[in-house]
């Protein structure tokens, strides 16, 4: 079955693959597919990349120390009422407000445990990425050499590095837009490190067939000038919709 005809199913196999659950001669086939399809590769790539950001965010989620004091009142205070209420009341009624009491005690501390994992999964869910755009740009020897992905919610290019080449200190990478028919458009100087990100619009990704990498003097190149140094790396950039 050719996968590309079915973007749909294509899909679900990458997030099979990236999961891990691909496996035996189903997992080699889709390896072979992959190296000779740029769409299927990145579809892999991009569930990769989604996994390990979900894996990121897994942080310890703990309640602010003023969430258990305000339990630890609020318990102090059903307490009281507990022990008020056996005095004032019949001993028969004694079991029904203690019962009330605790109930209203495990409501409010079920009201503030839940305030705060709500708070954290809301702000894991404002942190988690919007890929909508991926590239694998690779060297003249197509061996990979920089992961590209573009996150629209946050406005980023997150560039990973996969080869073991570094320029040399008088030297920056620099990344750059190849718009069809068009001159390319610098998207802004790579740092040196491991992970690198770059502030960059969806209308300077947007419809842009291929992204490059070139090697410029430190700083980059003059602005206006379009590359002055060798292109290193190179490659599609594909839309995740």
């Amino acid at each position: 079955m050719n996968l590309m005809r079915s973007p749909e199913l294509a899909d679900r196999v990458a997030a099979a693959y990236a999961l891990g659950t691909l496996r035996g001669a189903a997992r080699r086939r889709f390896e072979t597919l992959a190296r000779q399809n740029p769409a299927l590769r990145a579809a892999a790539l991009l569930w990769q990349e989604r996994l390990s950001a979900m894996t990121e965010l897994q942080t310890g989620e703990a309640p602010s120390p003023n969430v258990w004091k305000r339990i630890a009142i609020q318990l102090r205070q059903e307490a009281d009422a507990q022990a008020q209420g056996a005095r004032a009341r019949p001993a028969a009624r004694t079991g029904f407000w203690r019962a009330a009491a605790l109930a209203g005690g495990l409501a409010s501390v079920l009201a503030f445990v839940l305030a705060a994992y709500t708070g954290a999964q809301l702000s894991q869910l404002s942190a988690t990425p919007e890929i909508r755009y991926v590239a694998m740009l690779e060297d003249d020897r197509s061996a990979p050499a920089m992961l590209v992905t573009f996150d629209a919610r946050h406005g980023t290019l997150t560039l990973k590095r996969l080869g073991s080449f570094q320029e040399g200190q008088d030297r920056s990478l620099q990344l750059w837009a190849l718009p069809a028919g068009a001159a390319p458009q610098s998207l802004g100087v790579v740092d040196r490190g491991t992970v690198v990100r770059l502030t960059a619009g969806e209308g300077q990704v947007r419809q842009v067939p291929a992204l490059a990498i070139s090697l410029e003097p430190k700083g980059g190149a003059p602005a206006g000038s379009g590359p002055t140094g060798p292109v290193l790396f190179k490659g599609a950039l594909v839309p995740t919709t």
